[in-house]
């Protein structure tokens, strides 16, 4: 599903393959539009652009955790990106004129598959562990680790930058 380019390195030891320590739990997943890699948007601008909304469903044992979570417009999912490699450190993006330490970049090939999305909740039904949301850039059935409300006041910087790029 990804194939090594020039330049890229890989980690002497697969994260996949090592000794869990964290103890993750998947507490639901994403129904996506997107079923193959290749349709899937790269980035959540992408995905709102579609025009195409996703459902988010939580397990039954976890759905007393969505108690208030209405009162945001706004929500954060992490997720857990299972088609990613794990192994790959340095990452030559094909936009890219030079490889890049993968913790500079928001590739989902990372040690740890973490996916950060910040979409807008658009309906909640607590009872049926079902989160309406109005875009999503993850392959369907992709699991879901955490769910947090978006605080713009505290989780946007207006000044934010990353050099060599255009916005903001």
């Amino acid at each position: 599903m990804f194939e090594t380019r020039e330049g890229e390195r890989l980690l002497e030891a697969d994260p996949a393959k090592l000794r869990p320590d964290g103890h993750i739990v998947f507490i639901g997943r994403i129904a996506s539009p997107w079923r193959r890699r290749e349709d899937c948007p790269k980035n959540m601008r992408a995905a709102r652009e579609s025009g195409r909304a996703a459902t988010v469903l939580i397990d039954e044992a976890y759905r007393p955790g969505l108690q208030n979570l209405e009162r945001a417009s706004h929500i954060v999912i992490l997720s857990w990106l299972h088609h990613a490699p794990r192994n790959l450190i340095v990452q030559k993006p094909r936009h890219a004129a030079e490889p890049k330490g993968v913790f500079s970049l928001r590739s989902p090939a990372r040690p740890n598959p973490v996916g950060l999305h910040v979409t807008k909740l658009v309906a909640l039904d607590i009872e049926a562990g079902r989160i309406e949301i109005d875009s999503i850039d993850v392959l369907d059935d992709t699991p879901v680790i955490d769910i947090k409300p978006y605080y713009a006041s505290v989780d946007a910087f207006s000044e934010a930058t990353i050099a060599g790029r255009d916005e903001k």
